[in-house]
């Protein structure tokens, strides 16, 4: 999956938490959040608080398909709650390559 396509899906998927994510696929959709919020505090604090706050669900979203790709509830976010510890084992666990098949359904497809 590429940048172009990654941002197609996850914006077609929006609020969609079931299924499973390929890392290209979340790790692509994070750097569109990130360059689209940096690009949206260089015109103003609002502009970047709107693209935040208009990405965040798109991004649960994909980070609990990501979760579910290796077969982990897309709950475990809430780790990303604890400082320092949790933010070190969610991107641990988001770098993790895909299972085969697991409790929820087939591997993605990891194009490029």
């Amino acid at each position: 999956m590429n940048f172009v396509e990654a941002i197609q899906h996850c914006f077609g998927s929006y609020a969609t938490f079931s299924g499973r994510a390929s890392r290209s696929e979340y790790w692509w959709w994070t750097l569109f959040v990130v360059l689209a919020t940096v690009g949206g505090a260089m015109v103003s604090d609002v502009l970047s608080g709107l693209v935040s706050l208009a990405t965040l669900l798109p991004y649960l979203a994909v980070a609990a398909r990501r979760l579910h790709d290796m077969g982990k509830s897309g709950w475990w976010q809430l780790v990303g709650f604890i400082p320092l510890l949790g933010w070190i084992v969610m991107i641990y666990w988001l770098v993790q390559p895909s299972e085969d098949a697991n409790r929820f359904g087939a591997a993605p497809e990891e194009a490029g």
